[in-house]
């Protein structure tokens, strides 16, 4: 090869060896644009909700002075006072009204007194099979019957607090 070909091939290398230089700095530059662009819109985007945020915070506060202003015009209420707040239900019923002629008669609610032998009348529990009562079964029946004692209880007690009561015992109804 002569001095002048080797010459004009080293140019080639040394134009594309810029060239390949030149584009990688050129594809960095443009990722760097497009990360900053990216940043840009990020930017843009929490500014629109925390505008969109301090919109709805400016609507409600003057929602709620319009409330104040009809409130002090229209309606007239107040936040309670200490002197306000009654101390038990008595102070609360004392301030009720007796009933008027029309009312309805007030709701009774009637509890039957249940001996220990009804409720010892709980059903065994028998294996279909053998025919023989289960080993935990007296223990079941006793914890069923204490559930629906308690719950029996406690759904009277919550029914009857405070109200009339009428006891009935076992075998009789209300009109005896």
């Amino acid at each position: 090869m002569s001095p002048r070909g080797s010459l004009r091939s080293a140019g080639w290398i040394a134009v594309l060896a810029a060239c390949a230089t030149l584009f990688v700095v050129l594809t960095f530059r443009v990722n760097a644009v497009k990360s900053e662009v990216r940043l840009a819109e990020r930017r843009i985007v929490a500014l629109q909700r925390e505008k969109m945020l301090l919109e709805t915070e400016f609507e409600t506060r003057a929602s709620q002075q319009n409330l104040s202003n009809w409130n002090e015009v229209e309606f007239g209420y107040r936040a309670p006072r200490a002197a306000q707040y009654l101390e038990n239900e008595r102070q609360l019923a004392s301030l009720g009204t007796p009933r008027a002629v029309g009312a309805p008669a007030p709701i009774r609610v009637a509890s039957a007194e249940v001996s220990d032998d009804a409720a010892q009348s709980f059903p065994r529990m028998v294996s279909p099979v053998t025919g023989q009562e289960f080993a935990g079964a007296g223990t079941i029946a006793s914890d069923i019957r204490a559930t629906a004692a308690h719950e029996r209880a406690s759904l009277s007690s919550q029914i009857t607090r405070n109200a009339a009561r009428i006891v009935l015992k076992a075998g009789m109804e209300a009109g005896e």
